[in-house]
């Protein structure tokens, strides 16, 4: 099985491949230009959308999200285009930088699966989810942000606003490997 890690120049690109291969999951970072058709080559079981410094340079992320049924993660950046993508509003946050957040799980769907019903993540709210996209469910808030987390109704694909990759969000390895899980049963049906 193996993960892809898109890499949207953020980073912590490199600490989310290096975080999945800590978990003995075989992943790759590519770039977010990777023709889609070179992507479906690679009979990938999951990936990755990694965060970065601008919606402005998400390359052709969107299309991965149209053109492959796989399982797909998206991390800040990439919780913020999945959002787009289907709608929603993205907006300047207003607690700005990185910093410790605690989070209310609402839905311990398989992502936030043996999770507490509240956890402290890392995060950074420079910008972020301002409504939540048509077809998803918000899978977690907290006092800075409504849709910290969220998932789509019918497709596996994830949106997380914070950083499960960094020692800094206390169940990060819990939360990549609930999506590695996700990935492995998906391919099984």
């Amino acid at each position: 099985m193996k993960i892809l890690v898109i890499n949207n120049y953020g980073q912590f690109c490199h600490l989310i491949h290096r975080a999945l291969r800590d978990l003995d999951q075989d992943s790759q970072i590519v770039s977010n230009t990777t023709p889609v058709e070179e992507i479906l080559e690679k009979k990938v079981d999951g990936m990755v959308l990694s965060g970065g410094p601008s919606i402005d340079r998400i390359g052709i992320c969107e299309r991965y999200i149209d053109a492959i049924d796989i399982p797909i993660l998206g991390i800040c950046l990439g919780h913020q285009l999945m959002a787009r993508k289907f709608g929603a509003t993205i907006r300047s946050g207003k607690a700005g930088g990185y910093a410790e957040v605690e989070i209310e799980v609402l839905n311990h769907d398989d992502i936030f699966k043996g999770l507490d019903d509240r956890e402290i993540v890392w995060a950074s709210h420079a910008d972020e989810v301002a409504t939540l996209p048509d077809g998803f469910i918000c899978l977690a808030r907290s006092e800075i942000s409504e849709i910290e987390a969220m998932k789509h109704i019918t497709r596996p694909l994830y949106g997380l606003q914070f950083h499960p990759e960094v020692s800094h969000t206390r169940s990060g390895n819990e939360i990549l490997t609930n999506f590695i899980e996700i990935c492995k049963n998906y391919n099984k049906s």
